[in-house]
């Protein structure tokens, strides 16, 4: 058996359809050499600070900056029961491989590797990597499925912009929301984004007409000659 794993259901139950896994079980599909399930987007996610240290639980702008020295993982309180399906499904002696079929991208590549790290599976790993959900180009991407460990690298950045993102906004937040006293979410997209919209609208706000001219010319009949 082959244990496929999508990003979404409906993304699971398409490539479920043209390869064959109409029996339907809780959690995934079945049939013709394939089990297909799906993560529901992130089902593994960094810690909160205080799991790192009870201190935490308490803003103290003197407790800053918080840097783990090894990042915590857990699974989300409310996609548990999903987690332990896909993790039961990776140790079933029947499943000879996992195949990564997330969403072709960073992203994609992190949610699955951190439900296969949290598992505990050490079974062999391949990607499926498909732009497209037409029957066709999923096929074709079952034909030339790779090695997981090609996309190593990949990873390796997702999980960089996720431990980024996790010191930005944990540190940043706490840091302006003890200086000002009222809760101020800081985050590496939210907060430059929201930036562009308050200048935006400054701009607009604050605009004052300007005195300007426009240009009327006046040609007369031009002749030309054919000789």
């Amino acid at each position: 058996m082959k244990l496929v794993i999508a990003e979404k259901p409906s993304v699971a139950q398409t490539i479920a359809k043209v390869i064959g896994a109409y029996k339907r079980e809780k959690g995934y599909l079945e049939g013709s050499g394939y089990i297909v399930s799906w993560c529901i987007g992130h089902l593994v996610g960094l810690v909160p600070p205080d799991s790192y240290d009870e201190k935490y639980r308490r803003w103290n702008k003197e407790d800053l900056p918080i840097i783990p020295e090894n990042w915590l993982y857990e699974v989300s309180s409310d996609k548990t029961e999903q987690f332990d399906i896909l993790k039961g499904l990776m140790h079933r002696e029947d499943v000879d491989y996992v195949v990564n079929a997330c969403d072709a991208g960073r992203e994609g590549e992190l949610i699955f590797r951190l439900v296969y790290k949290k598992a505990g599976c050490g079974k062999p790993m391949k990607r499926l990597w498909i732009n497209s959900m037409e029957d066709e180009a999923i096929r074709k991407g079952f034909d030339e499925l790779r090695d997981g460990k090609d996309y190593n690298r990949l990873y390796d950045t997702a999980v960089c912009r996720s431990e980024t993102d996790w010191l930005v906004g944990m540190n940043a937040t706490r840091l302006f929301t003890t200086l000002y006293h009222h809760r101020l979410t800081v985050g590496r997209v939210q907060t430059p984004t929201l930036a562009l919209v308050v200048d935006r609208n400054d701009k607009i706000r604050n605009f004052e007409k300007q005195k300007y001219f426009t240009i009327d010319l006046q040609l007369g009949e031009l002749t030309v000659s054919s000789e």
